[in-house]
C-alpha cells in the first residue's frame, strides 16, 4: 500500500512512493514530471487503464477516522467581497484545521477565477493551517477553475496548485481501510459511454473488498432542490443525472453505501434517493444561494446563510455526520452550532441488521 509522508516546508502531504441529478473526477505524477498540455489532455484518460486509488491514505490507530467535505470557498483577493467572503473563508479554514481531518474533500470552486494564477497564491497563503496540521487534500474541479483564462492556462494553475494530480482531471484515494473517495470533473462527460463514465465503472468494479462507503466528490450536484424560477445553471444537469442513474443501479446490489457530496450552490442540502445519499455542501465562503427546499429535501431548516463544511466520523457500523454552521458571518469573531445530524450505515450493516429483525 502507497503510504503519505509529510513534505519539508510546511507543503501539503504528497506521496513517499509511486505510484455530479446533477454532477461529480483529476491522476498522479510528481511534481517534477512536466508535459504540455494538449498531451496531457490526450492521455489524461489512460486512468481508464487504472482500477486502484492514486492516494492512499493511512488510517491512525487510537482515534476516529475524520473525513470533512465541503465547496465553493472562491479564494481571492480578500478585498473582493461581493463573490466570496474572505472573512467567513478563514475562520472555515482555521476551524477545519482545528478538526484535524485525515482528510480533507473540496467540491470545487476553489479559486474565483482559475484563470488567475493569484487567486492560488491567496488560496495558499489562506490555506496555511491545512499544511501545518498536515491534511490531506483531495480537490475536485468545478466551473470556476476555468474562469477567466484558457482551459490550458486554468488546468496549469491548477497542476502548480496541486502537482501531484499533474496529468489528471479524476481520480481515486482510500482513506483507510473502509473509505473509498472517487474525485471526479463535471466539466467533462459523464453519460453512458463517455471516458469518465468508463473510468467510474471500471472503479466501483474493482473495489477493495474492505471498502465499506465510497464517496463520490464533484461540483454539480446530481440531486439537488430543482429551482422552478431560478438559474437554471444550478438546477441538476442531464451530464450529472447520468452519473445519479450509475450510482442506484449498483447501488441496488451493492455492498457499499454511495454518499454524493457536490458544491456549486452556496447552500446546503440532502437527499437518500435509490440507496444513495445526496449532499450539497457549497458553503465554503462564496455568495450565498437562497433556495426553495423541496419535500424530499431531508434539511428543511429555514436558516441562511448556511456557511458551513459537513463532518464524517468512521464509527464501528456507521458514519456519524454533522454539519456544523457559522452562526453569524457578520460577528467579528466565530460562533459553530451543528445543524444537522445524521448516520450512514453501510449497507452490509444494514444488511446484517435486516437478517436479525
Amino acid at each position: 500500500m502507497n503510504s503519505i509522508a509529510m513534505t519539508d516546508g510546511g507543503n501539503y502531504p504528497t506521496l513517499r512512493s509511486m505510484f455530479h441529478r446533477g454532477c461529480v473526477l483529476a491522476v498522479f505524477a510528481t511534481a517534477l514530471f512536466t508535459v504540455a498540455c494538449s498531451t496531457v489532455e490526450s492521455r489524461n484518460q489512460a486512468a481508464d487503464l487504472e482500477t486502484g486509488p492514486l492516494f492512499r491514505i493511512e488510517e491512525h490507530a487510537g482515534q476516529p477516522l475524520t473525513v470533512i467535505t465541503y465547496g465553493d470557498t472562491r479564494f481571492t483577493d480578500p478585498q473582493e467581497t461581493e463573490a466570496t467572503n474572505p472573512q467567513v473563508r478563514r475562520w472555515l479554514v482555521d476551524k477545519i484545521a482545528s478538526e484535524h481531518p485525515d482528510a480533507l474533500l473540496l467540491s470545487g470552486d476553489v479559486p474565483w477565477h482559475g484563470g488567475n494564477a493569484n487567486d492560488y497564491t491567496v488560496f495558499r497563503d489562506e490555506s496555511r493551517s491545512w499544511r501545518d496540521q498536515h491534511i490531506f487534500l483531495l480537490p475536485a474541479l468545478g466551473n470556476h477553475e476555468f474562469s477567466e483564462g484558457s482551459e490550458q492556462t486554468c488546468l496549469q494553475h491548477w497542476w502548480t496548485a496541486f502537482p501531484e494530480l499533474r496529468g489528471r482531471r479524476y481520480y481515486a484515494a482510500q482513506i483507510g481501510a473502509e473509505i473509498y473517495a472517487l474525485n471526479l470533473d463535471t466539466e467533462l462527460s459523464l453519460l453512458p459511454g463517455s471516458e469518465q463514465a468508463h473510468w467510474i465503472a471500471n472503479q466501483l468494479a474493482n473495489l477493495p473488498s474492505s471498502v465499506k462507503w465510497v464517496f463520490i466528490n464533484l461540483h454539480h450536484p446530481p440531486v439537488a432542490d430543482f429551482q422552478a424560477n431560478g438559474d437554471a445553471s444550478h438546477n441538476p444537469r442531464p451530464n450529472e443525472i447520468a452519473l445519479a442513474g450509475l450510482l442506484e443501479n449498483r447501488a441496488r446490489s451493492s455492498s457499499v453505501k454511495f454518499i454524493v457530496v457536490a458544491g456549486h450552490i452556496h447552500n446546503y442540502e440532502r437527499f437518500l434517493e435509490g440507496g444513495v445519499v445526496y449532499m450539497v455542501s457549497g458553503g465554503g465562503g462564496a455568495k450565498p444561494r437562497p433556495i426553495v427546499r423541496s419535500r424530499e429535501d431531508l434539511f428543511q431548516d429555514t436558516g441562511f446563510p448556511n456557511y458551513h463544511y459537513i463532518k464524517f466520523v468512521k464509527g464501528a457500523a456507521d458514519l456519524d455526520a454533522v454539519m456544523i454552521r457559522v452562526v453569524d458571518p457578520n460577528a467579528p469573531a466565530p460562533s459553530w452550532e451543528t445543524k444537522d445530524h445524521f448516520q450512514i450505515p453501510s449497507n452490509r450493516e444494514h444488511a446484517t441488521r435486516s437478517a436479525k429483525l
